[in-house]
């Protein structure tokens, strides 16, 4: 499941607080790492400044000529002075995109290279993670599967490129075009940067005062919505097996939980990117206001009319959206360019202590028997009758009239072709698929069509273990504990470690490091994760389990052992087999063959059945073989 019991969801509160954590220390090593780069590339630095003189001379002609233009053209009475001076700015424009055109190159020569270091770390860290997780199988890092290096390698580096190059952009413009503008107005009339300077400078205090709040609320914001994304994606794949143990609630409950976190860093985020607004009103639009409320006073005190028209066009056309594109950019870019750099920086974690050391401690005697509802004692475990089955109205039936009793403490075995209805039959009986028609009883209870049992109830009567059997990232009492009631508390570790020495997974244990290890499901293999699968089913309280092939991908030893504990365990078992040893085990066999299906012993079966002598001659030879 998505996330069961409390340790669960301590490790993976423990595992956000560390992702959501930025210490001082690795902020001044991204700093560090960010000024070494650029100090390594000279000369590009010395050429984006160039270029970006340009832009600063462009923004300097713009207001400066228009007030010369008007002061010593229009207003004065020489239109052609005016022109002239129009044609200043003009060529300044041209000018000021040539420069433009130059700077998208030098900022192209500083991102380039960011990316392709970034693209060598993950590479490079996407290695030692496959290499750490074959070493010790659950051990690993936590996201070693060749999806999570394919999406850091993609999505992430391209964010990182565009927004340092945007975040470069940006800053460089701001700079130049404050450089520009200033020059022009100490050149127009010093007393106009009394009027501009401190509104300015009191706008950029307050947007750099927000920064660092910004950017931890948008580091909040994207770690809230991987873990939605990671909590939504590990439930769509596990949503047979949350039917199959009744845990839709709590799953519900805990993809709830990460909307609501979402939800709420956003509202944060949302918030805090208010105080942009506030800059922006501060630095950019507050000293339009006070030119034109002090526009009286300052034409008494010497400032021409020109003046005040250049002071204007600064303002508006050149301070204005600079400021705007700097605190978007530093605001938005900025904040996600710091997050994503630092995860694509963050090194493989320790694999810690070899997990072969941990012991484990002397284990007491196997689990007790499973108890019989106590509205079920003397009747049969699972009844069927008359079930028919068929995946869709025009399909030919998978099951067709099925009759079948299995009594409380039965061990039935379910044998057949490829697609004679095993795994069907198995599905019916769990309560994840409803009949056509016919009856299905747990206990004396139905299961379905009309009156289905609650998923707590129905969870509380059979377990079912599929072929594919699920295990989730977290710890391993978790992954052993998550089908366990609430109440009346937790199993000791002692009968934990029971039922996984009974069912045959101590060695597998142990090299997770006992109990409290770390299962990565990714670093484990299939059959790795149906001896996990065993052990959590052999621990539930349900009186009725179903392996669907539960051991298919273990040796034919080991199976052994996981099926004659299922036995000793008590309560009703139903094994869908894929071996011969699997039949001889049980009481009786199923043998699905169409119209032909039959039921019996091992030995009346071989007389009667030539479908089921001939799985028998085959498993046979396999087992020779």
């Amino acid at each position: 499941m998505a996330e069961s019991g409390k340790g669960s969801g301590k490790d993976r509160g423990k595992a956000t607080a560390r992702l959501r954590a930025e210490p001082r220390s690795a902020r001044r090593g991204l700093g560090r790492a960010g000024s070494a780069f650029l100090l390594r590339r000279p000369r590009v630095l010395v050429a984006l400044a160039g270029w970006s003189v340009l832009e600063a001379a462009h923004t300097f002609a713009l207001g400066f000529a228009l007030a010369r233009a008007l002061d010593d053209g229009f207003l004065a009475g020489r239109p052609a002075t005016g022109l002239a001076w129009l044609s200043g700015a003009a060529s300044g424009l041209l000018l000021g995109a040539w420069g433009t055109a130059r700077v998208y190159r030098q900022v192209a020569a500083l991102a380039e290279p960011l990316r392709d270091e970034l693209v060598r770390r993950v590479v490079g860290r996407g290695l030692y993670e496959a290499v750490a997780a074959t070493g010790a199988p659950g051990r690993g890092a936590g996201d070693a599967s060749g999806t999570g290096v394919v999406s850091r390698l993609t999505h992430q580096v391209e964010i990182a490129r565009d927004s340092f190059a945007g975040l470069v952009m940006v800053s460089r413009s701001f700079v130049f075009t404050l450089a520009g503008a200033a020059l022009g107005l100490a050149a127009l009339a010093p007393v106009l940067l009394l009027v501009v300077v401190p509104p300015l400078v009191a706008g950029l205090a307050v947007f750099a005062g927000t920064l660092r709040p910004l950017a931890r609320r948008q580091r909040d914001f994207l770690v809230a919505d991987e873990e939605l994304a990671r909590e939504v994606g590990t439930t769509v794949r596990a949503l047979r097996d949350v039917t199959a143990c009744g845990a839709e609630e709590t799953v519900c409950r805990s993809v709830e939980r990460r909307v609501t976190a979402e939800r709420r860093a956003a509202d944060a985020l949302a918030r805090w990117g208010v105080t942009r607004a506030v800059a922006l009103g501060l630095g950019g639009r507050l000293p339009v206001v006070l030119l034109l409320l002090l526009t009286p006073w300052l034409l008494r005190h010497g400032v021409s009319a020109g003046a005040l028209a250049g002071a204007l066009t600064y303002l508006t056309q050149a301070l204005l959206p600079a400021l705007q594109s700097l605190v978007h950019g530093l605001g938005g870019a900025g904040a996600r360019l710091a997050v994503v750099i630092g995860r694509l920086r963050e090194g493989a974690p320790d694999p810690g202590p070899e997990a072969p050391g941990t012991p484990l401690p002397s284990l007491p005697g196997p689990r007790r028997a499973a108890a019989v509802p106590a509205a079920g004692r003397g009747v049969p475990a699972l009844e069927l009758r008359g079930v028919t089955f068929a995946y869709g109205p025009a399909a030919a039936p998978v099951l067709s009239g099925l009759d079948l009793t299995v009594p409380a403490g039965g061990r039935l075995a379910v044998v057949g072709p490829s697609g004679a209805g095993k795994s069907t039959l198995a599905l019916l009986v769990a309560g994840l698929l409803r009949p056509s028609d016919g009856e299905i009883k747990l206990y004396g209870q139905p299961v379905a069509p009309e009156q289905p049992l609650p998923g707590q109830q129905l969870a509380g009567q059979r377990v079912l273990i599929p072929q594919e059997s699920y295990v989730f990232t977290g710890g391993v009492r978790d992954n052993l504990c998550c089908l366990l009631p609430e109440h009346p508390g937790p199993l000791p570790g002692p009968v934990l470690l029971s039922a996984v020495e009974t069912v045959g997974a101590q060695g597998l244990v142990r090299r997770l490091g006992g109990l409290d290890g770390w299962v990565d499901p990714v670093a484990l293999s299939a059959g790795e994760r149906q001896q996990l699968a065993l052990a959590r089913a052999y621990l539930s309280p349900a009186p009725l389990a179903v392996l669907d092939e539960a051991g298919s991908h273990l040796d034919p030893a080991a199976e052994e052992v996981a099926e004659s504990a299922f036995i000793r365990r008590g309560g009703a078992l139903v094994v869908i087999a894929h071996r011969i040893s699997s039949a001889l085990r049980a009481e009786r066999v199923l043998v699905l063959d169409g119209e032909r299906t039959c039921c019996g012993t091992h030995p009346e079966l071989l007389e009667c059945s030539a479908l089921y002598r001939d799985l028998a001659a085959g498993w046979a030879t396999r087992s020779r073989v």
